[in-house]
């Protein structure tokens, strides 16, 4: 049970946002938003979230988007140490999760071995709150026995992945960070054995009322982003519960 209600001097808090609707922020992210002495937060940070934090709280913000990083991962780390030194409380404000994709054990690796406090409050990764409002159920016991996550862009620039084990049937595949990278997904997903025909989707902007979802094929999927203008935040979803969505889908028929 949580007892701790108000957040420590010299303590770094690693808070999940979410997908980007406010709403789906846990009880317990608000309220540490609410009460720090500084807020770093990113750019997929839904909108009315830092509406939470103190008029007096510091704010910086720390973004990363395509080729336009503000700060370098290495100097947010040294951000994080540096504030929780002052004697502040700090929230580290992630979109997402901070385990997945988020960067977060790179910044409380540093924290450890800076000696710093920390804690980390998880949040409704992308991949699932998007899945949920376009009515892909991730796992179904008629198409995806299992679900992988994985990002369309590793740390040196490559998509150099295991195809064969994405490829595998029956499984539901998400890619982060994957709109760039769309042509070279596709293609290796089908030279590793999936049929071209195989649903595909990408959702841009999931949980947000400007959702964009468009269905596809793995054989026409890079060639429909191109037509619709589709650009980042988006992910990429694999599988057959893509064919889901036409009959489940619950929030952009509102």
């Amino acid at each position: 049970m949580e007892t701790q209600y108000t957040p420590r001097a010299g303590t770094v808090w690693l808070i999940g946002a979410g997908p980007g609707d406010p709403e789906l922020l846990t009880v317990k992210a608000a309220r540490l938003i609410a009460q720090a002495d500084a807020v770093v937060f990113d750019h997929l940070v839904g909108n009315g979230i830092m509406d939470l934090a103190r008029a007096d709280a510091r704010r910086i913000y720390a973004g990363k988007e395509a080729s336009n990083h503000t700060l370098p991962q290495e100097s947010i780390n040294r951000l994080l140490v540096d504030l929780a030194r002052e004697g502040l409380s700090v929230v580290r404000l992630k979109g997402g999760d901070p385990f997945i994709f988020g960067r977060g054990g790179e910044e409380l690796e540093t924290l450890a071995a800076s000696g710093i406090p920390f804690e980390v409050v998880p949040g409704v990764t992308a991949a699932a709150g998007c899945a949920a409002y376009s009515a892909f159920p991730l796992t179904h016991r008629d198409h995806a026995q299992s679900v992988t996550f994985v990002t369309g862009h590793l740390k040196d620039g490559t998509v150099n992945l295991d195809w064969p084990a994405l490829a595998r049937p029956g499984q539901t595949v998400v890619f982060y960070m994957g709109i760039g990278a769309a042509d070279e997904i596709c293609r290796q997903m089908i030279e590793h054995g999936l049929p071209a025909q195989t649903p595909a989707a990408v959702v841009r902007n999931g949980t947000l009322p400007t959702q964009q979802t468009l269905v596809a094929t793995l054989g026409t999927l890079p060639q429909r982003i191109a037509e619709s203008g589709i650009t980042p935040p988006a992910l990429i979803v694999v599988g057959s519960v893509v064919n889901l969505h036409s009959r489940l889908n619950w929030f952009e028929q509102k």
